[in-house]
């Protein structure tokens, strides 16, 4: 029976059924062909040399290189066409656990390390994809051509081909013996290489920390401590590997002595002929090499398990906001926004918000203010269903939050977030992000209500400047404006401003307050802050208190 694992992957195969066919038909065809080919020794020797039949001779030599070139082709074309087909077979997985990764909730990542994510979707699924595109193929010519071997052994000589199976079971068992070791080893190995990348990932993103605090030295030590401890599991690995693939080879050669002793004195005693042996011996020679082949893809299938496991641990993540199967559309918002005893937590030990409930009529600019830790960007996350409440009710126009379609609740709600996602791309494309068909004019009148076009003009490239990885060659200020400008294009009925002047000086503040109050006229716009001067501005105050509920101000 295959483990959960193994049958998780299957779903991906079986749709890829009809072109694995014909990938299996030319491996069939492929292995008939190549276990033809110690048979015509047989005639070589005992009819063609012995007898001194030229006609014989000719006629071997011919099939001999017909065969060939045809087992070569049919080997040629099947193993391409495995390539592709298995390129895709893995593809779709490591899509799908993206598609999955994007439906996981904020609480998910706060727990999750970046690194961690990154070396499943890259390194064990790059790992499935190198094995199963050498090994199931191979697994499946090596499989037809140990059978065929097998067959053609017992059918020329049944005594030597008893000979030949006697180790066999011997083999098997130092197999088996080694591969949950090795099966270990391999996740050892696997979570040593996800702590380096962890720990690049989270270091080089700090790296200006690192080197104000003289700290260079000690990330080195660390960098030095988790590389050995990936050397390390990567040689017990290498030395388990070795022991399960090397020492059941050595049991089953032994195995071809004993047919060299007995086939030899068979021909002696005149048994069976020189031909005959020959060929069982081309046979014998050749089972060998599938059978140590077959076992190393054994060994190999603990590998792929372990780097299965890890993906299905993120395949297996409970996506927590679900779209109701019959969510209604959401096709005009007004922006009448109501929290009712709203209870939520966040992997913390406890609530962040506790029964809070407050009302944001439409039109209405509401600041949200309250001490660090007592929930306000929460509210962000609950009004987009990223996150959906533990307790209570969230309404926008009356409707239920859970009884919308998530599309169109997104696309009325527009989150400019306290810490700004900038993309490695142009400062054009990253404004038209959520809306990707806006003109030029349309990115330009954006950009100027998020106080950003004179900074733009200053550029050589204008809107068409790449502001590099994260947005690092930008200031946090100009990081925190392209993302209101995002947000001004979609021209959403409710936004969501979370500390969205932080990093602004007083008169940029102003420039941008004065923009989304002309942007959002008529419209909801909820703004979290700490700044008395964002918060005066807003139509009402409501603080939310350390006891996490809320008092109108």
């Amino acid at each position: 029976m295959l483990d959960r694992h193994f049958r998780r992957a299957l779903q991906f195969i079986v749709p890829y059924w009809p072109r694995l066919a014909l990938v299996f038909a030319l491996s069939v065809a492929s292995t008939a062909l190549s276990l033809y080919l110690p048979l015509l020794s047989r005639d070589f020797f005992d009819r063609a040399l012995i007898g001194k039949d030229v006609a014989t001779l000719v006629r071997v030599a011919l099939l001999f290189a017909g065969v060939t070139v045809a087992s070569f082709a049919a080997n040629v074309v099947s193993g391409l066409r495995y390539t592709r087909v298995s390129a895709d077979i893995l593809f779709d997985m490591r899509l799908e656990m993206y598609r999955h990764l994007q439906r996981l909730s904020p609480r998910f990542y706060a727990r999750t390390r970046l690194g961690d994510i990154m070396s499943r979707i890259n390194n064990d699924i790059g790992e499935i994809q190198r094995i199963a595109a050498e090994m199931a193929l191979a697994w499946v010519g090596n499989v037809l051509f140990f059978a065929g071997t097998i067959a053609m052994l017992a059918w020329l000589d049944f005594r030597l081909f008893l000979a030949t199976v006697v180790l066999m079971p011997i083999g098997v068992w130092a197999l088996a013996r080694y591969r949950v070791r090795l099966e270990a080893s391999v996740a050892g190995l696997r979570q040593s290489s996800a702590d380096i990348g962890s720990f690049l990932i989270e270091t080089l993103q700090a790296m200006k920390l690192v080197v104000a605090s003289n700290a260079q030295e000690r990330e080195l030590a660390r960098f030095r401590e988790r590389n050995a401890a990936f050397i390390a599991a990567l040689m017990s690995m290498q030395w388990l590997t070795y022991l399960s693939g090397g020492i059941p080879g050595l049991i089953l050669s032994a195995g071809t002595g004993i047919v060299f002793v007995y086939g030899g004195l068979r021909v002696i005693h005149g048994q069976i002929t020189v031909g005959t042996f020959i060929a069982f011996m081309a046979y014998q020679m050749r089972v060998l090499q599938p059978l140590q082949a077959l076992m190393g893809m054994y060994a190999n299938l603990a590998t792929v398990r372990v780097s299965l496991a890890r993906v299905s641990q993120i395949l297996d993540e409970p996506v927590e906001v679900e779209e109701s199967s019959t969510a209604t559309a959401l096709r005009s918002v007004r922006g009448k926004i109501e929290f009712d005893a709203v209870t939520a937590s966040f992997d913390r030990g406890g609530p962040v918000l506790e029964r809070v409930s407050f009302t944001v009529d439409p039109g209405e600019v509401v600041a949200l203010v309250g001490p660090s830790g007592s929930g306000k960007s929460t509210v962000a996350d609950l009004l987009l269903r990223l996150l959906d409440p533990d307790a209570g009710q969230i309404r926008i126009d009356g409707h239920d939050l859970r009884t919308v379609r998530l599309g169109d609740l997104r696309s009325r709600i527009a989150l400019v977030d306290q810490e700004a996602c900038v993309l490695h791309a142009s400062i054009a494309e990253n404004i038209r992000y959520a809306r990707p068909e806006a003109t030029d004019a349309a990115v330009e009148a954006a950009a100027r209500h998020a106080a950003l076009d004179g900074f733009v003009d200053t550029l050589p490239g204008r809107y068409a400047t790449v502001v590099g990885e994260r947005g690092t060659a930008l200031s946090a200020g100009e990081r925190q404006r392209i993302a209101l400008a995002r947000a001004f294009l979609v021209e959403p009925d409710v936004l969501v401003l979370d500390e969205p002047t932080a990093s602004l000086d007083p008169e940029t503040e102003r420039q941008v307050i004065d923009g989304y109050l002309a942007v959002m006229r008529g419209r909801t716009t909820i703004v979290i802050t700490h700044r008395l001067a964002v918060a005066r501005r807003a139509d009402r105050i409501i603080t939310v208190t350390e006891t996490r509920g809320v008092a109108p101000v």
